[in-house]
C-alpha cells in the first residue's frame, strides 16, 4: 500500500502532526490523512488530539474531509465512534483505506452512525481525488 510521503500531493501539506499513536498530515482544502503506528489503540482520548490540531489548521468553515490510510495494523474501539457524534464532532466526509476484508465490520459500524459519509477505498490516491473533488465544490 501506497504511503502519504509518496503521493504527488505531498507538496500540498499544511502541517503534519506526528502522535504518539500515528501521523496526521493536514493538507490544504481540509483533507486529513492519518496513518496509525503498526498496534496502536485510537481511541476518544487520541482522537480529540487529532481532532483539536484539526480545529487550530483550518478555519471554521472548511468541511474536514478525513482520510484514514490504514497501512498498518491497528485497533479502534468499535464505540468510540458514538463519542464523536455525541461531541458534535462531525465528519461530513470520511474515507478508510486499506484490504476490504479488514474494514467491512468497521465500516460497517461507521455508518451506523455517519449514514451516507463513509467511503471505502483499496488505493490511496483514488480516495485522494474523492477528498480533492469534495474539497474544489466545497471550496468555490
Amino acid at each position: 500500500m501506497k504511503r502519504v510521503r509518496e503521493l504527488e500531493l505531498i507538496n500540498q501539506i499544511r502541517e503534519i502532526r506526528e502522535f504518539e499513536f500515528g501521523v496526521f498530515y493536514f493538507f490544504k482544502g481540509g483533507i486529513v490523512i492519518s496513518e496509525m503506528h503498526e498496534g496502536a489503540h485510537f481511541n476518544w482520548k487520541n482522537a480529540k488530539k487529532a481532532v483539536y490540531a484539526a480545529q487550530e489548521i483550518y478555519d471554521k468553515d472548511i468541511p474536514f474531509i478525513y482520510i484514514a490510510n490504514r497501512v498498518n495494523r491497528y485497533r479502534v474501539a468499535p464505540l468510540e465512534w458514538f463519542k464523536y457524534h455525541k461531541n458534535r464532532f462531525d465528519m461530513q466526509h470520511i474515507a478508510s483505506v486499506g484490504p476490504l476484508r479488514n474494514n467491512f465490520f468497521s465500516t460497517l459500524l461507521k455508518k451506523l452512525i455517519f449514514p451516507k459519509r463513509i467511503q471505502t477505498f483499496t488505493d490511496l490516491e483514488k480516495a485522494v481525488d474523492w477528498a480533492l473533488d469534495i474539497s474544489k465544490k466545497a471550496n468555490k
